[in-house]
């Protein structure tokens, strides 16, 4: 019964959710980390480019960043710097059309790709020498990384020990829903507008996608059932969504894993907390902290570094 209780409390000048999750994206400073870039060419004519922080390890951790983030996003950066204090390497890498280069085809990435990732593990991560190799995901990139260990199941390559993922959407539909609300109007516009540029960007490459209703989208389900749907070969944002909802395959995860979601995270519903999975699994993990905000967990000392970071070290330890 993989339930965990958590030990986290937010600070007394953060007393909401909201200003939990804003924060850290606005005023976190930045992590100081250098990377070594490379672009992973796909077999499909595509690529993705990559965040390397090599020390020396024979241990690998793989990040995986959320809905319009990149491996340049501060709670990423600062994952990595925690990671690399410990003498582990990182290898952060963007979706499809993430980084500053817009990708090559019509497609991008969406909530559910999880191929991507496992590409990026058979091209860029195996081959390599190293000897063990932990998955981190945040929110979205959560979701791509639970859906892909539940698909797995049991043929994991052996050197992959374990997985620690933050503020997941585990159901998509839901949460599509619940940002369409008035009260989470600031998070919807901010993920309107990036999405946005993305499409007004491809169709200066491809004249066949139309943009004559663009202006007019407001929320996940629109944009989802014109545009992500039909370019990722689903029916509907309906089918997309539920194809795509780490919540069902949560059940087949063989490999240890935890889940920390904060019971007010403003962008989660009650379906996001697989709760009931947890209960009957004995490897998977479900730790919601009171507080916490969407991927916030923010904590002040003289290191820099937030709560999430050190549990996230601290669970990995004990599988390394």
């Amino acid at each position: 019964m993989p339930l965990i209780s958590s030990t986290y409390k937010r600070p007394l000048f953060l007393p909401n959710k909201h200003l939990e999750t804003i924060y850290p994206a606005l005023f976190r400073p930045d992590a100081q980390v250098l990377a070594e870039h490379e672009r992973l060419e796909l077999p499909d004519g595509d690529f993705l480019d990559l965040d390397w922080y090599r020390q020396g390890s024979d241990k690998l951790f793989i990040l995986s960043h959320g809905l319009e983030g990149s491996s340049q996003s501060s709670y990423l950066r600062w994952m990595v710097k925690r990671l690399l204090a410990e003498g582990w390497d990182v290898l952060a890498w963007n979706f499809r059309g993430c980084s500053p280069a817009p990708n090559r085809l019509l497609r991008f990435y969406h909530s559910g790709e999880s191929n991507d990732l496992r590409l990026l593990l058979n091209l860029a991560v195996y081959p390599g020498s190293y000897q063990q190799f932990v998955l981190v995901g945040f929110s979205m990139g959560g979701n791509v990384t639970l859906k892909y260990l539940g698909e797995q199941k049991n043929d994991l390559d052996p050197r992959l020990k374990c997985a620690v993922t933050f503020s997941v959407p585990c159901d998509l539909a839901s949460g599509a829903v619940h940002l369409a609300k008035w009260q989470s109007r600031v998070y919807m516009a901010r993920f309107m507008k990036s999405l946005k540029v993305k499409i007004q960007e491809k169709a200066t490459r491809y004249p066949q996608l139309n943009t004559s209703k663009l202006k007019d989208i407001h929320t996940f389900l629109v944009f989802d059932e014109m545009y992500t749907a039909p370019l990722h070969g689903f029916k509907s944002a309906q089918e997309y969504w539920r194809l795509n909802s780490s919540r069902f395959f949560i059940p087949d995860i063989k490999l240890p894993t935890l889940l920390i979601t904060a019971a007010n995270d403003p962008f989660l519903t009650p379906e996001c907390y697989p709760i009931e999975e947890a209960k009957q699994m004995d490897t998977f993990f479900l730790e919601i902290p009171e507080t916490g905000g969407h991927c916030g967990f923010s904590q002040f000392n003289n290191t820099g570094f937030y709560w999430s970071e050190e549990r996230c070290v601290e669970f990995v330890q004990q599988y390394l």
